[in-house]
């Protein structure tokens, strides 16, 4: 049966990370819209020029654009037996249009990876990008590393990183993208875990919800 999966969650929780274990794991793909922004930024494409501001600034890009983006590629033939979706919807009016594009699909599964704000600053400030193969590396403990453990590429800080920037899409979140939480709460296939656990147990946890597992909750 095709998983169609949707992370969601405040900026910095692991989304990505978690999103493409789960996308190997079910052999469906990753579908990051905030990936498909920033290479169309680079590129300087007139998608990305329109983009760069907006970005830079934490807020969000309209939703026509990022809507017209997910619907071509949720139209592409790998993404018929299921995906994973990071980054989209982030507001309501984006999921009321994914609900329209899954009408005849199986029914869109909704995880919600819960992290407080102060968590998401310190983890933020300490990620880098490898400008080789594009893998986001955390520092685990001290200074962020300098070198991709997957490629050896350098690694470098993204603009939307710096913490003033990370704080003002902390707050677009909680004014705009929190209130997603209340569109899926009281739907069955909706989910939460908690992001504060390490790496492999918020895997653990994303994994379960996935295959219809009770809300997980951190145990004292």
């Amino acid at each position: 049966m095709a998983l169609n999966l949707m992370l969601m969650g405040p900026p910095g929780a692991g989304k990505g990370t978690q999103a493409r274990r789960l996308a190997r794991g079910f052999h469906v793909p990753h579908i990051a819209t905030g990936d498909i922004l920033r290479e169309a930024v680079e590129a300087n494409t007139p998608l990305g020029r329109a983009a760069a501001a907006i970005m830079d600034a934490g807020q969000l890009v309209g939703d026509d654009i990022v809507i017209g983006i997910v619907r071509n590629r949720l139209q592409r033939p790998d993404a018929a037996t299921g995906f994973v979706l990071d980054g989209f919807p982030r507001t309501v009016p984006q999921a009321e249009a994914l609900d329209a594009m899954l009408d005849r699909r199986n029914p869109l599964v909704v995880i919600d990876v819960a992290v407080d704000d102060e968590d998401v600053i310190r983890r933020l400030s300490k990620r880098r990008v490898c400008t080789g193969c594009g893998t986001i590396v955390g520092a685990k403990e001290g200074l962020p590393p300098v070198a991709c453990p997957d490629c050896n590429g350098a690694l470098v800080q993204r603009r939307d990183d710096r913490e003033s920037v990370v704080r003002e899409r902390l707050t677009v979140y909680r004014q705009r993208t929190a209130p997603l939480i209340d569109y899926y709460r009281e739907r069955p296939t909706f989910r939460s875990v908690d992001g504060g656990l390490t790496e492999d147990e918020v895997a653990a946890a994303v994994a379960d919800a996935a295959h219809g597992g009770s809300v997980v909750r951190r145990t004292a």
